[in-house]
């Protein structure tokens, strides 16, 4: 039988490789691809550390604030699962393409704590190029000014998404300060009527090619007349114009946010899964 060597840390020398090995799969890959691609490989500014294994990169997996396998076989994931568990966990999610996050837990299941929820299938879509329906021309970047209007609507997303407040631990700094870098950048938006959201989402991460969206949400008293299909094709058009294509996964529960997907242009390329702690 053969043998798979262990996971290696990669660093800067391995640049090139590993940026053509994200290219491949740019879709599932952005999420890494954006950070490698401001940041390099050296795991202080990248914040986290890539893993490979083999001299061709035949596995890859990034470990930082996530566990996110990009790339392997089931001995190439053995490997990343035994380097992990000599770490201990230090991420909040295990997230990637269902087909290798999946095995990858089981190879953890058992030595780490048990996860708070497994969200087993959540469809990957893309979509290139404009959308099929019209935006929302009343969505717009939200102004870094303009943050204490946004973050409760920021704040009950993630709540309901996610199933914990941000704030818990640090009443709500950590969460405040990764929104406000959004805002900075230019990748939150969000409609406005009077002082309140109705409407927000946020482009959480942009490569060379991708644009992915995420914490799509709208106001529970104005759901069901449109606001989010409409919303969602004015950022897909802002990532047109940027010369991107757009991307997002979804949880296979939620039709309702599925139907609305495929209106605005969405089709299905893979799918996701996400081990919550």
């Amino acid at each position: 039988m053969l043998r798979t060597a262990g996971a290696r840390l990669l660093d800067d020398r391995d640049r090139a490789g590993v940026r053509a090995v994200l290219e491949n799969d740019p879709v599932a890959a952005c999420m890494v691809a954006a950070r490698v691609e401001v940041a390099g490989l050296d795991p202080w500014r990248l914040g986290g550390e890539l893993w490979a294994v083999g001299s061709r990169l035949d596995g890859l997996c990034f470990s930082g604030a996530n566990l996110v396998p990009l790339r392997g076989e089931r001995p190439a994931l053995r490997a990343f699962a035994d380097r992990a568990r000599r770490h201990g966990r230090g991420c909040s999610s295990l997230v990637g393409r269902a087909e290798l996050v999946l095995p990858l837990w089981d190879d953890l299941a058992g030595h780490w704590t048990p996860a708070r929820e497994v969200r087993a299938d959540q469809p990957l879509m893309a979509l290139a190029g404009l959308p099929a329906i019209a935006g929302d021309p009343y969505v717009r970047p939200v102004r870094p000014d303009e943050l204490d209007r946004y973050l409760p609507a920021a704040i009950a997303m993630f709540t309901e998404e996610v199933g914990v407040d941000p704030r818990l631990g640090d009443g709500g700094a950590g969460y405040r300060s990764r929104v406000a870098e959004l805002l900075a950048a230019g990748r939150a938006f969000a409609r406005f009527e009077g002082d309140q959201v109705v409407f927000k989402a946020e482009i959480g991460a942009l490569s060379s090619q991708v644009g992915q969206i995420q914490g799509v949400w709208v106001h529970p008293e104005r759901r069901g007349h449109g606001l989010g299909t409409a919303g969602t094709a004015a950022v897909v058009e802002r990532l047109a114009a940027m010369g991107r294509i757009s991307s997002l996964y979804v949880n296979d529960f939620n039709h309702v946010a599925k139907a609305a997907y495929k209106r605005i242009g969405f089709t299905q390329i893979a799918s996701f899964a996400t081990i919550l702690f």
